[in-house]
């Protein structure tokens, strides 16, 4: 509609967040966005190395699968991460490089490879072009271990192993994600990696290839489609030829005639006035983009906004003039792709509320009222699939990598049968389940390109007034700006709090201390969040994760604090290096709450709050009112009978609700951090009628003698605790096995195996020495 019929090229999709240095790097080298390998490489391979991912939490069923063949078949696994994360967990050599410095690895270990003589010369030269280029460019970057060691900040050794574990072993697999792509030069690291795949001739093989780990469900999707401003509908660019091709195709009367905006500088458009409505869907780029507040700023000044979303209210709704019903995932029909080209039906299992409709509804209906109703006469899912495995295939003859007319012609009945399959599938062949290994690449010459990449730095540098590099991501359980994953009682239970972690060094430094709230600011915007000290965290490196909104949070915005810079290939942000700064924040005490109904937030320094199966949870700080605990109370909680404690001395206050018995709400104050753990008092509201005898340890914050506690939430797929866990351990469930076969826990998305892992490290019994093993009965 838009780029065809409307005639506006901005039009963007979350790829442009998620993938696009991937898809440029692919495009530079290929010659397509194309991803050689498949999943099942990850258990062929004899060395995975994992390039700026947290696979352990971001995508949990690959990283079991790794796991399992680390275990099985005893590969290899190096994780390059400038954190220690869940992922570290499971790896044999884990590489924590300085931020922005994974150009200079993989140079080096390019530069490596020639110097031993390990580069696969005939493939080089029959399929290749562009070496000599990209190992003199290597050379100025990285020309031997030492300097590699000292850019990266890496022991020489653990460089000099990584690469003669590359050299030494045929099958290898690298991975990348959002580490890698979420850079100013994004594009340039994928290509590094790329380089030395193709050096070596590993590309395309079993086991064997680089592989981006998508950042987010149908991204890829989206790219095929022609969602991203830079390219057209089934991958095809801006050349005279494909836009005529296109034109034809659609009978489209105003074919865009370039690139339109990408994301960052669409945004910027609209807050200069160039841009003067904008339709939204299925996005909240209020929250998501860098440089949030600004984008939240140009929001409001539109002439229109219209906005698609399945839910009532986020940050980019509440500002919009129309906001549509949207069907959500599990409402509507239709195909996902995934990392490995594999294009999957998405059937809808639950009926949409009586207003919701799908996106391609919408869009259908406004085109038809513009006079273009014969181009959009979808009746179905099927249609439309059916037009773009068609458009795929129109004048191809095998010179473009996205093609799936072997699937067109499908009637109603084959669509909803539709098995998945991994593209290209053309017409009269069957789906293809690795892409390259022939050696034929996509480009005009068929040869792949190797690509001299920038000197590594980056965008912007940190100084003393922002000493910290800013590092943001996702957490386990949540899932982009948390609109849909928010709302879940179970997900919100692991880390319920927006949070900055940083090294103990650093936070002794700073004045801070486990649990307090610290000020993260950059030059963009400020956050209020929860200080945790990591020893997986460098030195000098903050990360805070991207999910908190104004909706659950009163500071915990990040892409407020992002900076807008972009990779010049991809258009990609840079959301992994923000000079920022750290304070802690002053307020006299923190407090949490739970109650059936939300509880007022007006009046605190801080709040975070969070869904539970009985109501809400409230995180927050203030300075004490000066009217006393009792009235304020009376502010926040409903009316009941109410239990109270007052320590003047401690500056401590609790109070409990109750109506008929039944506990209604609780709130306890403090001067520190410290506070009640909330698991066992949340289990407390699902009792009809508390008994008076137990009512005092409501105030105590934990059960009464002889009671049980469940512990802080390991595994929210069947919400089973740290202490019963530990528990069962104590009992002889010594392994993740054992663990999984009696509590469940660890057995369904894997996401919680690292951290069963280390309660088991914890739990591990002290040797004994033969003398008590031999007491032992047998």
């Amino acid at each position: 509609l838009a780029k065809g019929f409307i005639g506006t090229p901005h039009v963007d999709t979350n790829s442009r967040l998620c993938m696009a240095s991937s898809v440029a790097g692919h495009r530079r080298a290929f010659g397509a966005d194309v991803v050689p390998q498949c999943y099942d490489d990850l258990e062929l391979a004899d060395l995975v190395v994992l390039a700026g991912s947290n696979a352990a939490w971001c995508h949990p069923i690959l990283y079991q699968r790794i796991q399992t063949a680390r275990g099985e078949r005893g590969m290899r696994v190096v994780n390059i991460d400038p954190r220690r994360t869940a992922t570290s967990e499971g790896v044999d050599l884990q590489l924590s490089i300085r931020s922005g410095t994974d150009g200079v690895l993989w140079s080096g270990l390019l530069v490596w490879l020639a110097e031993h003589r390990l580069i696969d010369t005939e493939f080089i030269n029959a399929h290749t072009q562009g070496f000599f280029a990209a190992l003199w460019a290597a050379r100025g970057i990285a020309p031997d271990i030492a300097a590699i060691a000292a850019a990266t900040g890496l022991d020489a050794r653990d460089v000099d192993r990584f690469y003669d574990w590359f050299a030494s072993t045929p099958r290898v697999v690298s991975c990348y994600s959002q580490g890698v792509n979420q850079s100013a030069q994004g594009t340039d690291k994928v290509n590094a990696i790329i380089n030395c795949h193709l050096a070596t001739g590993r590309i395309g093989k079993p086991g064997s290839g680089p592989l981006s780990l998508t950042g987010q469900p149908n991204a890829m999707g989206g790219r095929e489609v022609g969602g991203l401003a830079n390219m057209l509908a089934a991958h095809m660019g801006f050349s005279a030829p494909e836009r005529d091709r296109v034109r034809r195709f659609w009978n489209a009367p105003s074919l865009v005639g370039g690139e339109g905006l990408k994301a960052v500088d669409m945004f910027d458009a609209v807050a200069d006035g160039r841009i003067k409505a904008v339709w939204i869907m299925g996005t909240n780029p209020a929250v998501s983009l860098p440089r949030a507040d600004a984008v939240r700023a140009a929001l409001s000044r539109l002439q229109l906004l219209v906005v698609a979303d399945n839910v009532a209210s986020n940050d980019t709704v509440s500002l919009a003039h129309i906001a549509l019903p949207a069907a959500a995932w599990g409402e509507k029909d239709g195909t996902v792709t995934n990392s490995e080209r594999c294009i999957s039906r998405q059937r809808a299992f639950l009926r949409p509320p009586e207003r919701a409709r799908p996106d391609w509804w919408m869009l259908s209906q406004v085109a038809r009222r513009l006079g273009h109703g014969q181009a959009f006469a979808y009746r179905c899912a099927a249609d439309i699939f059916e037009e773009h495995a068609r458009l795929s295939g129109f004048e191809n003859g095998g010179s473009r990598a996205f093609d799936i007319s072997g699937r067109s012609g499908l009637s109603r009945e084959a669509f909803d049968q539709l098995m998945p399959f991994q593209w290209p599938c053309r017409a009269g062949e069957g789906p293809t389940e690795r892409l390259l290994g022939d050696g034929r690449f996509f480009t005009p010459d068929r040869k792949a390109r190797f690509v001299a990449i920038a000197e590594p730095r980056l965008s912007a540098a940190v100084s003393r007034a922002r000493p910290f590099v800013l590092n943001t991501g996702r957490i386990r359980d949540q899932w982009h700006t948390m609109t849909r994953t928010g709302l879940s009682p179970r997900l919100t239970a692991h880390l319920s709090e927006p949070f900055a972690e940083i090294h103990p060094d650093d936070a002794a430094s700073m004045g801070l201390v486990q649990g307090a709230l610290a000020r993260v600011s950059t030059t963009y915007g400020a956050a209020v969040v929860r200080v945790l000290v990591n020893r997986g965290q460098q030195r000098g490196t903050l990360f805070v994760p991207i999910h908190w909104s104004a909706e659950n949070s009163s500071g915990g915005r990040i892409g407020a604090l992002v900076q807008p810079a972009t990779d010049p290939h991809s258009g990609q942000p840079e959301a992994k290096a923000t000079p920022a700064r750290i304070a802690p924040l002053a307020v006299s005490h923190y407090g949490l709450a739970l109650s059936r109904q939300p509880v007022r937030r007006s009046g605190l320094a801080y709040w975070a709050a969070a869904r539970t199966s009985f109501g809400h949870i409230l995180h927050f700080a203030l300075d004490a009112p000066g009217g006393g605990w009792l009235p304020w109370q009376h502010t926040m909680l409903p009316e009941g009978d109410t239990l109270t404690f007052a320590d003047a001395a401690a500056g401590a206050y609790r109070a409990a609700v109750l109506r008929d018995g039944r506990l209604e709400a609780m709130i306890f104050v403090g001067p520190t951090p410290t506070l009640p753990a909330p698991e066992w008092l949340k289990s407390q509201f699902e009792r009809t009628v508390i008994p008076v005898a137990e009512r005092r340890a409501l105030l105590a914050g934990r059960p009464i003698q002889g009671g049980s506690e469940e512990g802080p939430v390991v595994c929210v797929c069947f919400q089973v605790g740290a202490a019963r866990i530990a528990a069962a351990i104590a009992e002889g469930s010594r392994t993740i096995e054992k663990i999984g076969a009696r509590l469940g826990a660890g057995t369904n998305c894997g996401s919680c195996v690292p951290e069963l892992h280390r309660l088991l490290a914890a739990k591990a019994p002290t040797p004994k020495s033969a003398a008590e093993s031999a007491h032992e009965p047998a």
